[in-house]
């Protein structure tokens, strides 16, 4: 993990597209501005990773679906 210091204002530049930048500081909290094209994801990560459980569990569902069809044509 790369860990950087940056004061209120300013920013780390990742790669060409993405630029993110600390817009203030209140105790323990930061808040951060991120400048990225639309067709990037950004979430924060325990919303991202409740999406991941979420999608597992649906194409778990999608996969019994076809083991129950599967069986039915055989009947």
């Amino acid at each position: 993990m790369l860990v950087l210091t940056r004061k209120k204002g300013e920013s780390i530049q990742i790669g060409e597209d993405i630029e993110i930048t600390i817009t203030s500081i209140k105790g323990d909290q930061v808040k951060i501005g991120i400048n990225a094209p639309k067709n990037v994801e950004i979430h924060r990560k325990e919303v991202w990773l409740d999406i991941q459980s979420e999608n597992a569990a649906a194409s778990e569902e999608v996969t019994d679906l076809f083991t129950i069809l599967a069986k039915a044509k055989k009947d």
